[in-house]
């Protein structure tokens, strides 16, 4: 009987394993889905992209550690050629080495940050805006990093990779709060 119970608790951690490596891989798949939607900008090597905000859902719904995991994964698939990137850069390890690698290399910290901060404390709009804005600061800090490392000029790294971004990250922050929060309000209805 005993190991009857050590069996089905082995096939049951096997499955519970097997479902949380799908939801990495698919969360790994949904930002580069909104790497898709890019808006190349004349004036910066730096696109306009949805990436941001799935990096912030991914982190706020999955916690620090899934969200991560399917950040680094993201990256992995990147650097192994696979078409994960936005379209506009030059596709894998050199979209790492290009403008918009310091923001690449960020998101697996990006989705870690905002998932920690979501995780501890209640999934409310306020909660999933301010772990979201923090989030978006360590992503830029990274992005204009990179970029001042490019350019050898912080003002010139500035206006690349943040003026023309900002009103488009003030949207993508209250969306990702929004729909957190509202996803939250869903499950405790259903629960």
């Amino acid at each position: 009987m005993a190991r009857l119970a050590t069996q089905i608790s082995t096939a049951e951690r096997a499955t519970e394993g097997a479902r949380q490596l799908a939801i990495v891989i698919a969360a790994s798949f949904f930002v580069a889905l909104c790497a898709r939607l890019t808006i190349p900008l004349p004036f910066t090597p730096v696109p306009l992209t949805l990436q941001n905000l799935g990096v912030l859902l991914v982190g706020l719904t999955l916690g620090p550690r899934r969200g991560f995991a399917a950040l680094a994964l993201y990256l992995a698939e990147g650097m192994a050629g696979m078409p994960v990137f936005n379209p506009t850069g030059l596709g894998g390890i050199a979209q790492l080495a290009g403008p918009t690698g310091g923001f690449l290399l960020a998101y697996p910290f990006v989705a870690g940050i905002a998932g920690w901060i979501a995780e501890n404390g209640k999934k409310t709009f306020a909660r999933a805006a301010f772990a979201s804005v923090v989030a978006e600061i360590a992503l830029f800090t990274a992005g204009i990093s990179w970029l001042f490392i490019l350019t050898h000029s912080f003002a010139q790294a500035v206006r690349f990779g943040l003026y023309w971004f900002v009103f488009a990250e003030v949207i993508k922050i209250m969306l990702a709060a929004g729909l957190i929060s509202g996803w939250s309000r869903v499950r405790k209805a259903q629960a």
